[in-house]
């Protein structure tokens, strides 16, 4: 069957709230990483990533699973180090694109993942999807590249739009070899073992990146050190955490699209904060974006799944 959790078994109120409180704290991540801008986005994505392995590693202690049992359950730690290596580098190049486009722009451009993920599916695991699904992927992309032009020729105070929009673009990219891996292991790992794992990985992939990069660790301004903590608490942490507690209740399907408002939520913080007003024509081609995500998942058959105890 596919029937959704009885009243009984669904904490309405508690689901609702987290996913607030987890979409607030996507929205909020971009205009955190705005006040850091002087701080090497390799630098803040090695922080965040580093201070979310501290944060959890009291929860992973008491329920953590040698490498071996991991090994023995099927768990490719193999795997696991490509994924943390792919969600270090989405963090580097959404934090990168930050710098150079606007803040609404990015926060349109990496929630596309999506519509990447459906064109991954059916490439690489041949699924098969109705027409509207692809009206909407194409939908999605025209819609990229009118934003990618509208940035570029009324870019505003930004240094580069179309090099940021690239990056957020790249950073969606990467974002969908990460999640791709992570549904194949979260099979057979529990949430706490397998995201610790992949977080330190991240940290660890994240910090010889900037020795290499950046020749050695920089000094860092309290208030840069405070925003990496904010970041791995907030959304890396908080924001993540709800949606995989909301996952067990709510179609992934359905999750895809609500995370679509995080890029309202940025824009318009950063409207206030920055006085950043996009261009009419990029705030139409950010409207097509979003439609044609929503309805390229919008009559997916897997809208409601048959839920199971979420490890």
């Amino acid at each position: 069957m596919t029937d959704t959790p009885s009243s009984s078994d669904y904490p309405k109120f508690k689901v609702i709230t987290l996913l607030i409180i987890g979409l607030t704290t996507f929205g909020a991540a971009p205009i955190l990483v705005r006040y850091a801008t002087d701080v090497e986005p390799i630098v803040l994505a090695a922080m965040r990533t580093l201070f979310a392995v501290l944060i959890l590693l009291p929860f992973w202690l008491p329920k953590r699973k040698t490498i071996s049992e991991l090994q023995t359950a099927g768990i490719s730690t193999g795997m696991m180090m490509i994924a943390g290596l792919c969600l270090g580098l989405h963090f580097t190049f959404w934090i990168a694109s930050l710098h150079y486009t606007s803040v609404a722009s990015a926060s349109v451009l990496v929630t596309i993942h999506p519509v990447m993920l459906i064109v991954a599916e059916s490439l690489i695991f041949k699924k098969r999807f109705k027409a509207v699904v692809w009206l909407g992927v194409i939908i999605a992309c025209t819609g990229s590249v009118i934003l990618g032009y509208s940035d570029q020729v009324g870019g505003g105070d930004f240094e580069n739009p179309l090099l940021g929009n690239i990056l957020a673009f790249t950073a969606a990219v990467i974002f969908v070899i990460y999640f791709m891996i992570g549904r194949k292991m979260r099979q057979k790992a529990e949430w706490i073992d397998y995201v610790f794992h992949v977080y330190l990985h991240a940290a660890i992939a994240c910090s010889v990146l900037t020795l290499i990069w950046v020749g050695g660790w920089p000094y860092l301004s309290v208030s840069a050190v405070l925003i990496g903590i904010i970041l791995a608490a907030g959304p890396t942490v908080i924001g993540h955490g709800s949606m995989n507690y909301a996952v067990k209740y709510i179609s992934p399907t359905i999750l895809s699209t609500l995370i679509l408002s995080e890029a309202i939520i940025a824009a318009i913080a950063a409207f206030f904060l920055f006085a950043e007003l996009p261009t009419t024509l990029s705030i139409a081609a950010m409207l097509v974006i979003m439609t044609g995500v929503a309805l390229s998942w919008a009559k997916r058959r897997d809208g409601i799944k048959d839920l199971k105890p979420d490890k």
